[in-house]
Formats: structure tokens, C-alpha cells, sequence
């Protein structure tokens, strides 16, 4: 028996997945195939180059307990980890619901894109993020 440890190939490592992706992936166009006008835009109305996802009333519910495939990395301060840990903490020793933080982050933002979407400029995130 080897002692060798087996590792992946490369096509293993760098295939392509099939599972939806929130960044859409966009197909090349190779510049001597395509003519001059398609690879200048006409005119730049805004920043947004894809279209608006709307959400129904079934998307608005947080994942949950499953795989992510998606990842975001966000950086706390000392205070706000300790808040999300006390959090976690109350939900399970007061309610007993055992959550981890990254399903108490997702709820979170489920309630608050809601909350943007109905009040809008009245959504406590927007007033948050004007200061008042």
C-alpha cells in the first residue's frame, strides 16, 4: 500500500460548475469575430449592465440550511462579532433555536431587503445609511 497522498487533477479542481451563480457568467467574444460597434456601447445610461432581478414572494425567504456556493467576506469589529455571538447565543438559550451565525446573518438580510423593497426610502437600512 502507497503512503502517498492522492490529490485532484487539475480538471477537477477548475470545473465548471453547473449551479446558478448570483454573478452571471458572460461569454467571450473573440474581437476579430465581432464587429467594431458591439464592443463599444452606444451610449452609457448607467452602471448597471444587467437587468434587475425582481423577487417574488418565495425568493424573499433566506436559504437557510444548505450548501452556499456564493461567498462574501465581511469584516466586524470586535463589538459587532460579540453582538452576533450574544445573538446566537439568546436565540438558542431563550427560544432554543440552534442557529449558526451565518443563518442569523442571512435572515438579516432577508427582513432587511424587504424592508427596502416596501418602504423604500423609509426602510430602516436607508435611514441608517443616511444617519438618522
Amino acid at each position: 500500500m502507497s503512503r502517498r497522498v492522492t490529490l485532484p487533477g487539475a480538471d477537477e479542481l477548475f470545473r465548471q460548475t453547473t449551479t446558478l451563480s448570483a454573478v452571471p457568467a458572460h461569454k467571450a467574444i473573440a474581437a476579430e469575430d465581432a464587429p467594431v460597434e458591439s464592443l463599444v456601447p452606444a451610449s452609457k445610461k448607467s452602471v448597471r449592465t444587467t437587468p434587475r432581478r425582481r423577487v417574488n414572494g418565495f425568493d424573499r425567504s433566506p436559504s437557510g440550511r444548505e450548501r452556499h456556493d456564493e461567498k462574501i467576506t465581511v469584516y466586524l469589529s470586535p463589538e459587532e462579532l460579540y453582538d452576533l455571538e450574544q445573538a446566537r447565543l439568546a436565540l438558542r438559550g431563550d427560544l432554543g433555536l440552534a442557529v449558526d451565525r451565518g443563518r442569523i446573518v442571512r435572515e438579516s438580510l432577508a427582513i432587511i431587503i424587504a424592508d427596502l423593497e416596501t418602504k423604500g426610502d423609509q426602510s430602516i437600512i436607508a435611514r441608517r445609511l443616511r444617519g438618522r
